[in-house]
């Protein structure tokens, strides 16, 4: 049976405790972040969009929502903050840079929706307020 020093314990526990809370502070921002999306998804449908793709990842960037209504194509960054203003203070040219890049390699994989018009909107959400969607709020590219 192995024994350990008491302050070696102590140590060792704080050392795993403090690796855990960063773990779980991306955790808990991870399900914030996708209950957010969801709410977005939520707002579009009520608009009249239909989803198409969601929390898409790669190397040219990186898109929220992929949705359609009638021969419009949103491709939609959300952001949560405390308040609508923090949200839209958030977006950045770099990111309408990023989601712009992500949206034209989107269209070469999805060949039938290149007709459409496209869009790079934003939704942004505060504590306790009604989410705002704000069409073409990217287009910079």
């Amino acid at each position: 049976m192995a024994t350990f020093k008491t302050a070696d314990v102590a140590v060792s526990l704080r050392q795993r405790q403090g690796a855990t809370i960063p773990a779980q502070k991306r955790q808990k921002a991870e399900r914030r972040g996708r209950l957010a999306e969801w709410l977005a998804a939520g707002l579009l449908m009520l608009k009249g969009y239909r989803i198409i793709d969601r929390r898409l990842r790669g190397p040219f960037g990186e898109i929220d929502l992929v949705a359609v209504r009638g021969k419009r194509l949103a491709f939609v960054e959300v952001k949560q903050r405390r308040t609508l203003d923090d949200a839209a203070a958030a977006l950045s040219d770099r990111q309408a840079d990023r989601l712009g890049n992500a949206a034209e390699r989107w269209l070469w994989q999805n060949a039938r929706y290149r007709d459409h018009v496209v869009g790079l909107d934003a939704i942004m959400l505060g504590h306790r307020m009604l989410p705002r969607h704000v069409p073409n709020a990217l287009n910079a590219w």
